[in-house]
């Protein structure tokens, strides 16, 4: 992987409706979710582009739908969704234990608390 300073990244900021399109040919998931995060770093081709991380897809619209039942703003939920992603593309994966769905929680949690400090 390359060094965090010469590192990159792709955020697409979208809708429902294209988003859950990508859900369903990436995923085989159907419907909108609000980030998906796709990661240059892994794979038989990861060697092509080095210095890529990857991308990370938010939807406006769910974004903003959570936003409001959380009670949050717009801006703190897109951060979260944000973080989410990129944690997603450095290795973090809750889908695969409870054990890494705390330990991305934890860091997401870290980030957030940095974020704010500054």
């Amino acid at each position: 992987m390359a060094s965090p300073d010469n590192t990159e990244l792709s955020i697409l900021i979208t809708d429902d409706d294209a988003i859950a399109e990508m859900n369903q040919v990436y995923l085989g998931r159907t419907g909108p979710t609000n980030v998906i995060a796709f990661p240059m770093q892994e794979g038989a081709f990861a060697d092509l582009t080095p210095g890529l991380l990857g991308d990370v897809v938010i939807s406006a619209d769910t974004a903003l739908r959570e936003a409001r039942s959380m009670g949050v703003s717009l801006e703190a939920r897109f951060t979260e969704l944000l973080i989410h992603g990129i944690l997603h593309l450095s290795g973090y994966d809750h889908e695969q234990s409870d054990t890494e769905a705390e330990k991305m929680e934890a860091k997401t949690r870290e980030l957030l608390k940095m974020l704010a400090s500054l």
